[in-house]
């Protein structure tokens, strides 16, 4: 039939044959099984019969098909499985003594409900018989309620089940839990029994057809679509001939055919003269702002991806002149370019949207940080993959215990968390407003099996297209990085060339110090039905907020405190399906979880992934907000109706606490501050902590010999819901006093935004406020107050200049005359203010996304991912001055797309230790050294250093950088290349046919000695300027090529070093 219930076709079969199952495999073939030893295969668009299969036990009434196998259920009780292609039998459970009811199949279980033989006959049995197909065995049997005659998976959230008898009982449980009486549910059938149930392929409905042939239909929510593209039923047209339908003429989409109209020679009343009549096509409505935003035009052809505002090819009609809904939009402009804002488009405030870096012909140099971030405090960049972690990385660096640990480890494993996260919150420290990039530390992360086996890695195409859900992503991050780094922070056995003088003083012989500082210790109880109790020792690193049962349903505004649901989560308790020794199964048992110790900072997971817990804060926040504004009913009124003298006399000392206003209490339920107790009986009381309970019962801290402790709200990281971007993560961070006067010399607490590398501060009560339209909470964090003063917050560099001593190689085929270099000896050891000269060569990992604008101009989306593949450090003075002490190439485990050859000078090869016959060290390792030189204090002479730190991932101070390509630089004009300059001021001839960083190293070593020169050593800026004028000029002449003719010298000459030509 077809969807208006007209009859396709009629397919007759034999008389003898009694069928009672269907099953579509795919658009066009059709299995019929029945009571017969054999199963039909029929070709629907030939209505002819193709196959017939025959089955070793007739009786095949349920037929059921998954990528694996087709199922069959056969009156006697069995399930069969069988080939997709042979149809031959692979497997059989036999599943019930008596008859086979209903069965489903979903994933890796399939679940059966029947009936089992008594002495009477056949009874309902009410075990449903679960089997994992992984194993082919069956699994513990699920009891339920009701007398299952029916059941299906749905499949939304978990692998539910639905229940139902034939008296129209309805039961809803997990396949491998307990099921619950209270989900229950009844359906009122007309008839006396319910004779069939389904379930919608979209999972959002569900039918039951009763005995008197009504259908019942039931769904989530009154929009609800039946398949991914659901179109609205047409259902048959009664008959027309004795009476015809009444026409509503107000109706313009009301069909005028529903009226048969005669067969007449006549004119109609319809058909007016032309002169009388004008026509009025249908005017096409306008398109979507969205796409005009985004589009790309390429000739006369627009690109735009789709904004999935409406289903598929459906575009509402606004046929009435009053319906101006889409002209209201008209004014904007059709140019994809330079359209940034449009605020109708959006309710997601400007500072909370994804932030993206506008990337120029010169990259990043002419990009506005600033304009994104005022303070002195270092954003991240966002375009490395895998980097929706910068706002946790940015909760971790603000956890003042937490930074300086961090930086105080470090150890020999070549992709350590722990110490990649210590070099970025260095670099974190040493900036002053400049964005870093973690791309060491995500390089690492990538690294780590465990974190691809949690789904932490994303794909590129991924997280561009906010396919991934970040809550729940960033909750799993939150767990496994605080996990890896309890890890990581355990190794004791360090060997001498990395140890730190004295090591951590955060360090216990036994636990980690991130134990100590978020670990929770607790029993956990498991007591059986049968008595029997097992208590078991356990510890935890952060908690997952449990919401109360039934609590989306419960319209009627019920008051939870914050502090009930956090106690409900840390002491959980919960029924679940646990071995006992004592009944030697397993059995349903009660487990309760009882805290021993209270962690330093408290770490919560919100768990907001549906719904219903977004009603439920969205619920909670409505009730604190009517309870508030009862509370300051009398001090709380508009801004216009206080005078100057009244706000001051609220905020002074004498007077009462400045009152908050109505927008500062509105989408908020999170408390600010926690009183935690600890009882004798192991119990735990949380309550909410207002500065009112402080002045009443004043500070906590003499408290805490009590068990009493008062946690501070920190940080929250929360999950920004942008249609337009896939959504983003951003997070709100306290930022302490010690941070404040290391970056800007005052003592102070703040509230900050931080959305990448876009760090603004905001009022206190932002921090709280939940919008779950578009802003929903992910992670909080609460420290104990006073928490600094536990510990010693001295950072110890933990490098030592044992870094710089010779190294072995990873290469296998190294030979000692392949040495490059020779490495310094401990008489050569650098001081402050030596000079190093430094030049790195890359390889490209991913290459460049751009896209050529409408008006030709070409636009990077996406730059290339670099990773260095060499790394050169040159002798600056003394007696080996130009000979290079390190000439590291850095071995990569990833795929690398492109050698760059001709600029690089590497070949495919040079970074395989298999194979290798140069130098081959890790990137930590080469790292260190370059980290020791910094940290030391020496001076770096290079050529384009900004780029070469950037890849690395080094922050180095500006005072340390001498840039040749900025001592040779007018302003206003262009950038000139090293072979230029080395032609013009040195009569040398360099990267003929390809690059060299030993050369290069060396090469701008002698240019900052020939500036210094001509500049006489800085003292003489307008000599040097007429020097540069005479080099632009001849660049401008030469169009800035070296002359290939090796008659041809530069026009100045310059003493070559000594030692250079030596070696």
């Amino acid at each position: 039939m077809a969807r208006g219930g007209l009859i396709i076709f009629d397919y007759l079969l034999d008389e003898s044959d009694d069928m009672h199952s269907l099953l579509l495999t795919d658009g066009s073939t059709l299995l019929v099984g029945g009571l017969h030893n054999h199963i039909l295969e029929i070709d629907l668009n030939t209505v002819q019969e193709t196959q017939k299969y025959a089955v070793e036990t007739p009786g095949v009434t349920i037929m059921r098909q998954t990528n694996r196998f087709f199922f069959c259920g056969h009156t006697s009780g069995k399930i069969s499985l069988r080939d997709l292609r042979t149809f031959k039998v692979e497997h059989e459970f036999d599943a019930f003594s008596g008859s086979l009811s209903d069965f489903d199949v979903h994933g890796n279980l399939l679940a059966a409900c029947g009936f089992s033989s008594r002495l009477t006959g056949l009874a309902c049995d009410r075990f449903l018989k679960v089997y994992d197909l992984r194993m082919m065995r069956a699994i513990t049997p699920l009891q339920v309620h009701v007398d299952p005659a029916f059941l299906r998976f749905i499949p939304t959230y978990t692998s539910r089940l639905a229940i139902i008898s034939q008296s129209g009982q309805c039961q809803f449980c997990e396949p491998t839990g307990l099921a619950n009486p209270a989900d229950i549910f009844h359906v009122n059938p007309v008839g006396p029994l319910l004779m069939t149930f389904d379930v919608s392929a979209s999972k959002q409905a569900l039918a039951f057809g009763d005995s008197e042939g009504c259908v019942h239909l039931w769904t989530d929510s009154p929009e609800a679509s039946f398949n991914p593209y659901s179109r609205e039923t047409e259902f048959a047209l009664p008959c027309l001939v004795d009476s015809l339908p009444p026409l509503d003429w107000s109706q313009d989409l009301l069909p005028l055919s529903l009226i048969p109209v005669p067969l007449t020679t006549d004119t109609l009343l319809s058909d007016w003269p032309a002169a009388n009549s004008a026509p009025a096509p249908r005017r096409a409505p306008p398109v979507d702002a969205e796409i005009l935003r985004t589009m790309k035009k390429v000739g006369f052809i627009g690109y735009a991806p789709n904004p999935r505002t409406r289903l598929r090819n459906q575009i509402p009609y606004r046929l009435k002149e009053s319906d101006n809904e889409f002209d209201s939009f008209s004014q904007v402009t059709e140019s994809p370019i330079g359209r940034e804002e449009e605020p109708h488009l959006h309710m997601v405030s400007k500072k909370y949207r994804k932030v993206t870096i506008k990337y120029s012909k010169l990259g990043l140099e002419d990009f506005d940080f600033k304009h994104y971030n005022k303070t002195l405090f270092a954003g991240l960049e966002p375009h490395i993959p895998n980097a929706y972690c910068n706002c946790m990385i940015q909760v971790l660096y603000f956890l003042e215990p937490v930074r300086c640990l961090i930086q105080n480890h470090l150890c020999q494993k070549e992709f350590c968390l722990a110490c990649e996260l210590g070099f970025l919150f260095h670099m974190l420290d040493l900036s002053r407003g400049d964005p870093c990039q973690g791309s060491n530390f995500l390089r690492a992360f990538r690294t780590i099996p465990e974190a691809s086996a949690l789904g932490l890695i994303l794909a590129d195409s991924d997280e561009a297209s906010g396919k991934g859900n970040l809550a729940r992503l960033i909750q799993r991050w939150n767990r496994f990085i605080l996990t890896q780094l309890h890890q990581d922070m355990q190794e004791l056995e360090v060997p001498q060339a990395y140890r730190g003088a004295g090591g951590s003083s955060f360090c216990s012989s036994g636990d980690s110090v991130i134990g100590q500082l978020f670990s929770c210790e607790m029993e956990n109880c498991s007591l059986c039905r049968c008595g029997s109790e097992t208590v078991r020792a356990s510890s935890t690193l952060l908690f997952t907020l449990s919401y109360p049962e039934g609590s989306n349903s419960d319209k009627t505004g019920k008051n939870c405190d914050f502090a009930q649901v956090l106690k409900r989560s840390i002491c959980l308790e919960q029924n679940t399906q646990a071995w006992c020794d004592n009944c030697e199964k397993y059995q349903p048992t009660i487990q309760t979880r009882n805290i021993c110790h209270l962690p330093d900072i408290l770490v919560i997971n919100c768990e907001v992934n549906s719904l219903k817990e977004a009603d439920f804060w969205r619920m909670q926040a409505e009730v604190a907000f009517k309870m508030a504004m009862k509370k300051h009913s009398g001090e709380i009124s508009k801004s216009k109706e206080f005078a100057l003298a009244d706000w001051k006399e609220l905020g002074s000392p004498e007077g009462m606490l400045m009152c908050p206003s109505i927008e500062e209490l509105k989408n908020v339920w999170l408390p600010f501050s926690i009183r935690m107790k600890m009882t004798k009986n192991k119990g735990l009381d949380v309550c909410n902590w207002t500065d009112g309970d402080e002045m009443q019962w004043g500070p906590a801290r003499a408290e805490e010999e009590h068990g009493v402790y008062v946690y501070d709200l920190m940080a929250t990281v929360v999950h920004i819901l942008d249609s337009r971007t896939g959504g983003s993560l951003v997070a709100h961070i306290k930022v302490g006093e010690t941070y404040h006067q290391r970056k800007e010399g005052v003592t102070h607490q703040q509230w900050y935004l931080f959305n990448d590398f876009l760090i603004e501060p905001i009022d206190k009560h932002e921090a709280v406020q939940f919008d779950m339209n578009w802003k929903v909470p992910a992670i909080l964090y609460y420290i104990k107050r006073n928490l600094n003063s536990k510990y010693n917050l001295n950072i110890k560099n933990p490098i030592e200049a044992s870094v710089l001593l010779a190294e072995a190689s990873l290469a296998r085929k190294q030979r000692k005359t392949h040495t490059t270099f020779i490495p310094l000896m401990l008489n050569e050891m650098p001081q402050v203010g030596d000079l190093v000269g430094l030049d790195a060569e890359f390889v490209t990992l991913n290459e460049e996304e751009a896209e050529l604008r409408s008006d030709g101009t070409k636009s990077t989306i996406k730059p290339s991912q670099m990773s260095v593949a060499r790394i050169t450090c040159v002798r600056g003075q003394g007696p080996n001055e130009g000979i290079p002490f390190i000439d590291d190439y850095i071995s990569t485990q990833e795929q690398v797309v492109d050698y760059l050859t001709q600029y690089s000078g590497i070949k495919p090869g040079d970074l395989d230790a298999k194979i290798s016959s140069k130098h081959l060290t890790t990137l930590k390792s080469t790292y260190l050294k370059l980290r020791f030189l910094i940290d030391i204090g020496v001076k770096f002479v290079g050529h384009g250093l900004q780029k070469d730190f950037r890849v690395i991932n080094l922050m180095v101070p500006k005072d340390q950088v001498l840039d040749t390509v900025y001592l040779f630089h007018m302003p206003r004009k262009r950038m000139i290349s090293l072979r230029f300059l080395a032609w013009y001021f040195l009569d040398l001839k360099i990267q003929g046919e390809t690059h060299d960083s030993i050369e290069d190293a060396r090469t701008a070593l002698q240019l900052y000695r020939k500036y210094l020169e001509l500049s006489k050593n800085g003292t003489e800026p307008e000599s040097f300027h007429k020097v540069l004028k005479g080099l632009y000029e001849k660049g401008r002449k030469m169009d800035w090529k070296v002359p290939e003719p090796e008659g041809q010298t530069s026009p100045k000459n310059a003493a070559v070093f000594s030692s250079v030509l030596a070696l």
